[in-house]
């Protein structure tokens, strides 16, 4: 059993905190009151009758009333987080079930891992833990925070697992680490983690903090992935997620934090009353619907075949080296091997900027990051676009290798 303790990990002032209240969550909108209690303008948004029009035509179907953006988003959000929990209800790792009480929706999984932060570590006391190669949205966000980093590394490629054992370690070291961050599918490696790693830092017998799993890519992994509804099972687990990657809702900017319900209360407590928009609101409700459900399946459908295509057309490009890393995501990690065969970061920035300056195909070079030497990372797009990609590195890595 985990000996983890709400009141003595987070921050004494958020727990203490008390949250931003408005009138509506007394006396929520049914169409029916005046509303006088926010200070908006009765009169409607600064739109032209066409802006309308076109408005209302894009949305249509999606519960959206564009003559409604004078008035506050609800700040709730109970029936979007319903919508997710249903996404994540599979029952294949616990019988209990999440519910809206569980969630915390944002501003992108970025505005979970901030506020995260802020309700659990102490700025220049405390530090977080994380595990290389990873996101680096959590080192700016701890950094911004004045928080420290505490590194383990990934075990080597191709496996980029977790070392229990040395994270378990640094735990037990050192009471000051209160969030543990971890990414699966990796970001860059696109490796799953084992869930019974996972599962054995939730059991450490003497760490009282929170791990934090980023499952933004969850939707590309393969059978019931997603940890999410453990939370019901653990106190201290956190699950991230985005409609950003396989939902392709990147530019409504819309994540979503399963958690315990206490910490779940403590995240709502300290984010902005109306953190989440009107627009973004019903357009994510819309893609978590039985159509958008439908769509999404049927476009990840389309990335598995052009990165099983990539994976095996890519090999046969002379100075493409080997995978490192899984093929749970959206975006496979490559070596690019100079003259010698070798791994090579020279040839790799060389290859990045050529490709995009010369070809306009825009890739990710990640050979600083740790275990990654020479590696580019490759987002899978369409068939037209993975044709472009793989004919312009043929080229372009002969000219650079000569």
């Amino acid at each position: 059993m985990s000996p983890f303790n709400l009141e003595t990990c987070a921050r004494p002032n958020i727990l203490a905190l008390q949250p931003y209240r408005c009138a509506r969550d007394d006396y929520k909108d049914d169409g029916t009151k005046i509303l006088l209690d926010a200070n908006e303008n009765a009169h409607g948004p600064s739109l032209s009758a066409a802006a309308v029009s076109a408005v209302s035509q894009s949305s249509d179907g999606l519960g959206f009333d564009p003559l409604g953006l004078h008035r506050y988003p609800d700040p709730h959000q109970t029936a979007l987080k319903q919508l997710l929990c249903g996404l994540r209800n599979t029952h294949a790792h616990t019988e209990k079930t999440l519910t809206a009480e569980n969630l915390f929706v944002g501003v992108g999984s970025d505005e979970a891992i901030d506020t995260l932060l802020r309700c659990f570590c102490v700025p220049g006391r405390d530090r977080i833990l994380t595990c290389p190669p990873t996101y680096g949205m959590y080192a700016v966000s701890a950094q911004a925070n004045d928080v420290a980093i505490v590194k383990v590394p990934l075990l080597p490629a191709p496996t980029f697992g977790l070392d229990v054992p040395a994270v378990s370690a640094a735990l037990s070291a050192d009471p000051s680490i209160k969030l543990l961050y971890l990414c699966s599918p990796g970001n860059p490696t696109g490796s799953l983690l084992a869930k019974s790693d996972v599962v054995a830092l939730l059991s450490h017998p003497s760490w009282n903090g929170v791990v934090v799993l980023d499952e933004a890519y969850i939707d590309f992994a393969s059978g019931d992935a997603s940890l999410a509804e453990l939370v019901t099972e653990y106190p201290n687990l956190v699950v991230l997620q985005t409609l950003s990657k396989a939902f392709g809702l990147a530019g409504i900017r819309l994540g979503a934090a399963f958690a315990p319900a206490p910490i779940a209360a403590l995240l709502n407590n300290l984010k902005a009353p109306y953190n989440v928009s009107s627009p973004t609101s019903a357009l994510a409700a819309s893609a978590l619907g039985p159509q958008g459900l439908s769509v999404m399946r049927a476009n990840t459908s389309k990335i598995f075949a052009q990165r099983d295509r990539v994976i095996a057309e890519l090999p046969s490009i002379p100075g493409v080296g080997r995978l490192r890393g899984g093929t749970e995501s959206n975006f496979l990690l490559y070596e690019m091997l100079n003259a010698q065969g070798q791994p090579d970061n020279a040839v790799a920035l060389a290859v990045y900027e050529k490709l995009a300056e010369t070809r306009g195909v825009v890739v990710r070079f990640r050979g600083k990051e740790h275990g990654c030497l020479g590696c580019l990372r490759i987002t899978i797009g369409t068939e037209d676009e993975v044709t472009r990609l793989l004919e312009a590195l043929r080229e372009i890595l002969a000219e650079v290798r000569g």
